[in-house]
């Protein structure tokens, strides 16, 4: 995995005004996955839009991480449910008409 796609915690955390136990946390929760190279901690960039509504979830409508894990979770399977939903209205316009 390359490095340019990877962003440093310590970064994301001076960015965002955030603790490091806050990362922390959502790691053990499954939420973020960071990755360490060479002592250094990194995040993919493609979960910064997560950390960043997770942050909106826990800062603005005041939601625990237990909260957060759960919301993440009814989203990722509405997502699934709607990509479902999709091939089976695809499968059946091949039948109509």
């Amino acid at each position: 995995m390359e490095n340019k796609s990877m962003v440093p915690v310590e970064l994301l955390c001076t960015h965002y005004d955030i603790e490091f136990s806050f990362i922390h946390s959502l790691q053990e929760y499954g939420l973020v996955e960071v990755t360490t190279i060479q002592e250094v901690q990194y995040i993919r960039e493609e979960q910064i839009d997560d950390i960043e509504r997770i942050m909106r979830l826990y800062n603005d409508l005041d939601i625990n991480i237990e909260g957060i894990d759960v919301v993440f979770h009814l989203l990722r399977r509405v997502n699934e449910l709607q990509n479902e939903l999709r091939a089976v209205k695809n499968r059946l316009s091949l039948y109509e008409d």
